[in-house]
């Protein structure tokens, strides 16, 4: 679990620390009588452990702003009357510290000695039990006796919500958890009450915590007072085998580890990247899993002329679906291409549908043609993630970072009061967790900010490093285009565009990372004006519409649940999720990614680019790869950076492809809407997962598990 071992402890310090060899201004202390040459701005611990030396603690997290209260980290410093907290004391010129001494050990030893008099004897049956800070360390510094003979105190449970369970008793009051609430989560729910052994940490009011990332409490607490509440009682870290993977159902695609007893999944975990999630996890990406196994398609289906289904071979339905494609022309062949499609299955149904003359591709649930694959500025989140911690000035237009990507939020909340950047808000006016301004929630707006008419043209004007933010729901507004030109020409007159500076704050926030897989391979959406006779589903389970599909249209659906695409489809052929194959994503800010192959498919399921390679073939059109390796040979044709894992092709036409074009459509005065009614129930996975209806129970009781209809 991600739990900051010292191992990985020492990883991530060791980073933070590189820059200070670097700097000329070192001072030299003595770490156990041998010279180090540090940063004068480092405390005592950080100093040690940037020379390797060790040492316990609670209370401390890297990422957390300093307490000092659990005492675990006392080291001796010479001259100094009594040990001294390591995380709280910075170093001196000529200080000499002492990790190792009998002193040291002493004092360690009476800390834990404090601790354990009141934690209850639960190890046996503490899902913590094997990844436990208080383990770890009582068994080097804890004593054989203890000399407290007082009963331990009882703190009653409390109730936060489904995904976090907790046991008081065990809480040794670090105050990681409030900390993170209040400085990550942006919520300031959590607080200690009482003094001395009366102490507790609580909501105070009985109340469940209201955060999409209530999730990694479990993963900063130290002790078993917070553990992950659908996980409990499941099974032992040392049961699990764990993969390395990447989350889909956030577009900033956050790394992840899978750990899995056998055949089956049982808990995901964040993984440490300091560019996009750095090691936080949002609750969907890490509770949704298991809707990964309920209702799924597991042999493909035929609808009869009474309208149910019938279980067919794969041969039938291959060759079904084989026939209605060889009956029609190819302009009457439509694609549209779903939410969590991975590039190697558009690609397969790209090649597809070129051998019959078909470009006809849809990238949207709507049919407002919006975004041209031909310039990844346009599409792009272009000034990285990591960019929101230079940028002064944020415009969030028609977007809820907040509950469309609770870890880009996360990074604005501290940027807001870090860098003092100044956020303003054209769109609904939702709790973001931090202070901006409110400029109204009419789309008109963005015409007079782009004429300059309106007072914050001048603002951004003024400021240095702004940044626009869009989400990507108001491009799928009627006049879509016409905002896109707007905050084009927002861009280019303002410094948005800084190409001094290289600095391009044009950004997009997508809602799905099938879109960006599309775009990256050169895929924009496109009809022929003659209706469709066969569509081909490609995992579409959202915003799918009616009159979008003619009922006399033959629907080929390709997924892995029976959801909304299902009820349209007159020929259903089962296909993998992102944890049963080995497929290529692309984030918001253009990062290629890949899954990997956790657990095998249902059986009767197959990986969708292998169901489309098939069907080429019994079609006549075989298409020219049998394996993997020969699909991503195929994928560097088209887009040679999608083989550059973890890494972002640079947009350098950016100046240019941001150029307003030439549109007589207008901006109209309807206001935008959010996009996201039910952040916990939003796509096929989501929705089939009981862990999220219990917290759409929870957290949104009157709300409903969809998208809206802009």
């Amino acid at each position: 679990m991600i739990r900051f071992s010292l191992k990985k402890a020492s990883q991530l310090l060791g980073k933070q620390f590189q820059a200070f060899s670097t700097q000329q201004n070192l001072i030299e202390i003595f770490i156990d009588d041998v010279p180090h040459k540090v940063d004068p701005s480092a405390t005592i611990f950080q100093a040690c452990y940037s020379a390797g030396v060790i040492i316990p603690r609670f209370c401390y997290h890297e990422r957390l702003a300093v307490a000092g209260n659990c005492r675990m980290c006392l080291v001796e410093v010479e001259k100094s009357p009594k040990p001294v907290a390591a995380c709280a004391a910075q170093v001196a010129p000529g200080m000499r510290i002492l990790t190792k001494s009998e002193k040291t050990r002493i004092a360690r030893g009476g800390v834990m000695e404090f601790m354990l008099a009141n934690h209850p004897l639960d190890c046996p049956i503490c899902d913590q039990g094997g990844e436990c800070d208080l383990q770890d360390i009582s068994e080097q510094y804890g004593y054989g006796d203890s000399r407290h003979n007082e009963y331990k105190r009882a703190v009653e449970d409390k109730n936060f919500g489904p995904l976090v369970a907790t046991s008081m008793n065990r809480c040794i009051h670090c105050t990681r958890c409030i900390r993170f609430s209040d400085e990550y989560a942006g919520v300031t729910e959590l607080g200690t009450s009482g003094r001395g052994r009366n102490t507790e940490i609580g909501t105070y009011i009985d109340k469940m915590i209201t955060s999409e990332l209530q999730g990694n409490l479990a993963d900063i607490c130290p002790v078993g007072a917070l553990t992950n509440g659908p996980y409990a009682f499941t099974s032992r870290p040392w049961e699990l085998k764990s993969y390395d993977s990447v989350d889909v159902f956030d577009t900033i695609i956050p790394l992840i580890q899978i750990d899995t007893r056998g055949a089956e999944i049982m808990r995901v975990l964040p993984r440490i990247h300091e560019e996009v999630n750095e090691e936080w996890l949002n609750d969907k990406s890490r509770q949704a899993f298991d809707g990964l196994k309920k209702q799924r398609l597991t042999l493909p289906l035929a609808r009869d002329a009474q309208g149910n289904f019938a279980d067919l071979y794969w041969p039938d339905a291959i060759q079904q679906a084989a026939k209605k494609l060889q009956s029609v022309k190819g302009e009457e062949i439509v694609g549209v291409i779903g939410e969590f499609a991975d590039c190697e299955s558009i690609v397969a149904l790209k090649d597809l549908l070129n051998r019959f003359d078909s470009d006809n591709f849809e990238i949207r649930g709507t049919g407002v043609p919006q975004l041209d694959a031909d310039f990844r500025a346009n599409y792009l989140f272009n000034s990285r993630i990591t960019g929101i911690e230079e940028a002064d000035v944020l415009l969030l237009v028609g977007t809820n970072p907040k509950i469309e990507s609770p870890l880009l939020n996360s990074r604005i909340l501290r940027a807001t009061r870090k860098n003092n950047l100044k956020v303003f808000l054209i769109g609904p006016a939702n709790d973001l967790t931090y202070n901006y301004v409110h400029l109204g929630n009419n789309a008109s707006i963005l015409d007079e900010i782009a004429n300059g008419t309106h007072p914050f043209a001048a603002r951004l004007k003024s400021a240095k490093l702004p940044m626009i933010l869009t989400g990507a729901g108001v491009l799928e507004r009627v006049d879509g285009n016409a905002i896109h030109n707007a905050l084009k020409k927002i861009a280019q007159n303002s410094p948005v565009i800084n190409a001094q500076q290289g600095w391009n704050g044009f950004n997009l926030l997508h809602k799905d990372v099938g879109r960006i897989n599309a775009l990256e391979l050169g895929i924009t959406a496109r009809r022929s004006s003659v209706p469709p006779k066969v569509v081909i589903l490609l995992g579409v389970d959202n915003n799918l519409n009616a009159q979008d599909i003619p009922k006399d249209a033959f629907v080929i659906y390709i997924g892995s649940h029976g959801d909304e695409g299902a009820y349209y489809a007159d020929l259903i052929l089962p296909g993998a999720t992102y944890t049963e194959k080995n497929g290529t994503y692309v984030s918001t800010e253009g990062r290629v990614q890949t899954t990997k192959l956790v657990a095998l498919p249902p059986s009767g399921a197959k990986s969708d680019w292998e169901i489309l390679r098939a069907l080429s073939e019994e079609c006549g059109c075989a298409l020219p790869y049998d394996s993997l390796e020969e699909v991503r040979y195929r994928i560097a044709e088209l887009a040679p950076h999608l083989l550059k894992y973890d890494y972002i092709e640079s947009s350098v036409l950016g100046q240019v492809a941001l150029k307003p074009e030439s549109s007589k459509q207008t901006i109209s005065a309807t206001p935008f809407r959010d996009l996201i009614d039910n952040f916990y129930m939003t796509d096929a996975i989501s929705r089939q997962s009981v862990t999220m209806a219990k917290c759409s129970t929870a957290f949104n009781p009157h709300k409903f598990s969809t998208f809206k209809q802009l």
